[in-house]
């Protein structure tokens, strides 16, 4: 079905609407052999508190932007590579229900839709283009992938000190590599971690001493139905999460 829709009119014709929706801003979709495989709406765990994102489901990307106007303009646009991605469900948790991770070397953070049904036909669709791209590439799907952000609201104190406070002048910060939500005095290091970027990140003294002694798989993340979690360090204990509309 998807090969005979690539280079039909009506998804090229619905590719263009997409494009146009974010603007002059928004990356140019429209490639050869790319279809528009479905949208729709989904609530995205971001680090202040979850948000509704407009998503875009290509049959090798997965795309989505903030909404200004309902299907008429979005903006911030996110393009993530399908070969890159990996996807987890999620135990529904009070309120949050029907979601799931998406994962990737970069970044990854959790989703959640309307219904079960929804949940399951978003999941289903994912895992076959990412199936088929794996496919045809011959490559094998990622083994690495950045932390899930704890969510703020998850920590009152610093994650490893379990000590310090946040408060408006005690701010609240995230390691890039065990997603744990720290202060300033536990996260002052930084080191370089390629698939998040080319320069040194942020990072909690733990990891930082787990990835100078060359100990990567200690703190790599441990469980795909919750938060990302590294082992406790005999003195510290640990958490984080964190948003792309903030700065740290």
């Amino acid at each position: 079905m998807v090969d005979r829709l690539a280079n039909s009119e009506a998804n090229t014709r619905r590719i263009s609407i997409v494009e146009n929706c974010f603007g002059a801003a928004g990356q140019p979709l429209t490639i050869p052999g790319r279809v528009l495989i479905g949208e729709g709406v989904l609530t995205k765990l971001c680090r202040k508190k979850p948000k509704a994102r407009q998503f875009f489901l290509f049959n090798d990307i997965l795309v989505y932007g903030n909404i200004v106007i309902q299907k008429k303009k979005y903006n911030k646009q996110h393009i993530i590579p399908l070969e890159n991605v990996t996807i987890d469900s999620i135990q529904d948790e009070g309120d949050l229900r029907n979601g799931w991770l998406i994962k990737t070397p970069t970044k990854s953070f959790a989703v959640y839709a309307a219904t079960a049904t929804e949940k399951s036909e978003w999941m289903n669709h994912i895992n076959k283009c990412v199936s088929d791209l794996l496919s045809k590439s011959g490559k094998t799907p990622s083994n690495e992938h950045a932390a899930v952000w704890v969510p703020d609201s998850e920590a009152t104190v610093c994650m490893r000190c379990q000590k310090a406070k946040f408060t408006p002048v005690n701010r609240r910060h995230h390691c890039r590599k065990c997603g744990f939500v720290v202060c300033g005095p536990c996260s002052e290091k930084r080191f370089l971690l390629p698939s998040q970027s080319s320069k040194p990140v942020r990072i909690c003294d733990f990891c930082f001493e787990l990835l100078s002694a060359g100990e990567m798989a200690a703190c790599q993340p441990a469980r795909s139905d919750s938060y990302t979690q590294c082992p406790k360090s005999p003195l510290n204990d640990v958490s984080d999460d964190e948003d792309e509309d903030s700065s740290d």
